[in-house]
């Protein structure tokens, strides 16, 4: 019974600082914005940075893709055929 004596009001106390330290934490911007920081990492910003002769050529749009996925579906044909070679 002597120990439950000593360790409510320690459990009080450890509660209380708790809620003193996470309403500072609040009130000092601690918890503004988390996700920001992770997101702008990703952003692509450093083009500005590379030297106009180090970058890479971008690609060109492909437009007549028909003429190549015949051919590509042709090729396939082609090789599931076995040879009959005897």
């Amino acid at each position: 019974m002597q120990i439950v004596m000593f360790l409510v009001p320690l459990m009080l106390i450890l509660v209380t600082l708790g809620v003193v330290l996470f309403s500072w934490a609040v009130r000092n911007g601690q918890y503004d914005d988390l996700e920001g920081p992770a997101h702008r990492i990703l952003y692509d910003d450093d083009k500005d940075m590379i030297p106009e002769e180090s970058r890479q050529p971008e690609p060109e749009p492909e437009t007549d893709t028909s003429n190549k996925s015949t051919e590509a579906s042709e090729r396939i044909a082609k090789t599931d055929q076995p040879d009959n070679k005897a």
